[in-house]
């Protein structure tokens, strides 16, 4: 093993396996990227990392239902790439709203909303889709209401009805709807009285 590669397997080390997924980039401060480049390359033929794409690798988990190393965690392969592009990216509105209960359809592929370029990066088998936003969607990047934001850009005016506001005013922590109302000034004005009747019980107590 090169005095590299040992460098590399140290930090990819400190991560939990199967929670990073990393690139050379990562490891540039340890060597030419030329070293590095060749160090990734004998980690996986030595079989202690695991190329995932194109300039990806991850020290996989090994499952013990599947009896073989786990597929690729697609989310940290999504954080990865924000990395190497320098984007922000939010998960698209169908997803929010099956994680939120309020759907029970499930996405076909992994996607991503973004304000880069769109584009489908394919990895381990699967193919994650960033698609490009405008500004005042993207806005919402790392507010906790993010994903109660673009259910209801998702599901749209006709489908948002008393139903789904109930459903929100009753599962929503406190601390989303509070980021929901602070931020109210940023929603379309279609949404904005669905938001006001979510976030009612916190306008009180402001």
């Amino acid at each position: 093993m090169t005095p590299v590669a040992d460098k590399i397997m140290a930090r990819v080390r400190e991560r939990e396996s199967g929670k990073w997924v990393c690139m050379p980039k990562d490891f540039l401060d340890l060597g030419s990227r030329a070293a590095v480049d060749q160090a990734l390359s004998r980690l996986v033929k030595s079989c202690q990392l695991r190329r995932v794409g194109r300039g990806l690798y991850d020290r996989p988990r090994f499952s013990q239902v599947l009896q073989r190393p786990a597929p690729v965690n697609l989310d940290a392969t999504a954080a990865a790439l924000v990395r190497r592009y320098g984007i922000r990216i939010m998960p698209n509105g169908l997803q929010a709203a099956n994680d939120l209960g309020l759907t029970t359809a499930v996405p076909a592929k992994v996607c991503y909303l973004t304000d880069g370029p769109s584009r489908t990066v394919q990895v381990g088998g699967n193919a994650i889709q960033f698609r490009h936003a405008n500004d005042r969607i993207m806005q919402w990047t790392g507010k906790i209401a993010s994903p109660v934001v673009q259910a209801l850009h998702w599901l749209g005016p006709a489908t948002a009805n008393d139903q789904v506001v109930a459903i929100l005013k009753r599962c929503l922590p406190d601390a989303v709807k509070q980021d929901l109302r602070r931020n109210d000034d940023q929603l379309p004005p279609w949404m904005l009285p669905l938001a006001r009747s979510i976030t009612a019980d916190q306008a009180l107590s402001e």
